[in-house]
């Protein structure tokens, strides 16, 4: 399909994002919103466009919001650039010093031989082992970026251990493993990802049920989170194919830890304690993460220098993330993101004892939802319409709460999600694969996955 070319030789990319580009600049000439609204939804429909095609470096992409953002005046400045007063970024700052610690130390290297042993020699087994690894972190770190940030040079050192090259697919498709497996399975644990908290968060203010955590287990668990893994293997298996080829070793007693090894250990422990026991403390992951990169930082601690802070961090990723939250966050204050719901509520053919119309017409509700105010952006416009939503299904509160996740939990394009970018950007490779993926993952989800979850949902009762 990028072989095609367009008038003026533009490829299928190029083209689908010069028409997001010029359909944006029409609203802002036919102006059917009214003031900010009207701006906002002129660069959503621009920015969205861009990111989704990939046609322009999503950085890039970023700066290019900011800047229109400002200069049409679609939000204050503190919510354009609220990304970069948002905890989740400098969890990502912190977690990417601790990715380069990872790696340049040799811990990543040394974790990664134990590990290969216990995953087999099979190209499937070592896909199903990195993605299953970030599935079980869920259960551990209640944040899908440091997740990522933990996993990811691991997967690196098993993939350079089985003979994997960047722009292989071996390699590729262990970078899928992790980034996929550290969070597209995880929304079904409530405490593992920033969109299910947000849920949570945004029902109890509005004196919503709270869902305890072994029922939200059980309802999504089963579907979302162990059988979407086994699809997401058997999808990066079938379409990125590869056999290893693990260079012959001798085998040899291994050294002992390093001074820069034993520290760095001890450091990623403590985090890993604090992280999954914030439940107690209740410091955010993302300053816990800065701590941590702090001391990786210090001069005579010498484990993240000076070049390497300036050469080997991602800036791009952070411009990146920052540009997705704002945008997030000018959908939602110019209220954008509410007109959107509002004017789907009608089209929607929610009926009292009609539970197979209501399951679809709640799913996708969610799910065009996501799409434009990206996943965490989900929950905060979806909550304050839950009466509405239950009193024309006929459905319990609590239903139409958790009918959220099916949407928020299936990403449509890779710039939805935070975490998947940074993943990729962690891992050295581009944004297209990862598109592809969630465009399978999601079709397989559609076509099978939510069938079987409406019949689960029927057997437990909640529809």
């Amino acid at each position: 399909m990028s072989a095609v070319r367009f008038p003026f030789g533009l490829s299928v990319a190029q083209s689908l994002a010069w028409m997001a580009v010029i359909l944006g600049g029409a609203v802002l000439v036919v102006q059917p919103l009214p003031g900010s609204e009207n701006a906002a939804l002129a660069l959503t429909i621009a920015c969205l466009g861009l990111w989704a095609t990939g046609a322009v470096p999503e950085p890039v992409t970023a700066v290019i919001f900011f800047t229109a953002a400002m200069l049409l005046k679609a939000a204050p400045s503190g919510v354009v650039f609220g990304g970069f007063e948002s905890a989740a970024l400098w969890l990502i700052f912190g977690g990417l010093v601790m990715g380069v610690a990872v790696r340049d130390s040799g811990l990543a290297d040394r974790i990664a031989r134990r590990l290969s042993h216990a995953f087999g020699s099979s190209y499937g087994g070592l896909i199903a082992g990195v993605t299953l690894i970030g599935t079980t972190l869920g259960f551990l770190l209640p944040s899908s970026m440091g997740r990522v940030m933990i996993l990811m040079p691991i997967a690196l050192g098993l993939a350079a251990r089985a003979g994997f090259r960047p722009g292989s697919n071996g390699h590729l498709g262990v970078v899928l493993a992790a980034a996929f497996g550290c969070h597209v399975s995880t929304f079904s644990i409530l405490p593992a990802n920033v969109p299910n908290l947000v849920l949570v968060g945004a029902a109890e203010t509005l004196g919503y049920p709270i869902p305890t955590y072994g029922a939200y287990l059980l309802l999504h668990f089963p579907v979302l989170g162990l059988l979407k893994t086994l699809v997401m293997v058997l999808l990066i298996v079938r379409f990125w194919p590869d056999v290893p080829r693990p260079e012959a070793v001798v085998p040899q007693a291994p050294a002992p830890l390093t001074r820069s090894e034993g520290l760095l250990a001890v450091l990623l422990g403590l985090a890993l304690v604090l992280w999954a026991t914030d439940f107690l403390h209740h410091i955010s992951p993302a300053w816990i993460s800065m701590v941590v990169a702090v001391v990786l930082l210090l001069p005579r601690i010498g484990l993240v220098d000076r070049a390497t802070l300036n050469n080997k961090i991602s800036y791009g990723s952070l411009l990146y993330v920052a540009g997705i939250m704002g945008l997030g966050a000018m959908v939602d204050s110019s209220g954008l993101g509410r007109r959107l719901a509002e004017a789907i509520l009608p089209l929607l053919p929610l009926a009292p004892d009609h539970p197979v119309g209501n399951f679809i017409s709640l799913t996708a509700l969610a799910t065009v939802v996501s799409l434009v105010t990206t996943l965490p952006g989900a929950p905060a416009v979806l909550t304050p319409l839950t009466t509405q939503l239950a009193e024309a299904s006929g459905l319990p509160v609590e239903t139409v709460l958790m009918s959220q996740v099916l949407g928020f939990s299936n990403p449509i394009l890779p710039y939805q999600s935070a975490p998947l970018v940074v993943a990729l950007h962690l891992g050295g490779e581009r944004l297209a694969p990862a598109r592809d993926l969630c465009l399978l993952l999601a079709l397989v989800t559609f076509l099978v996955l939510f069938p079987l979850d409406f019949l689960w949902w029927r057997l437990l009762g909640w529809l």
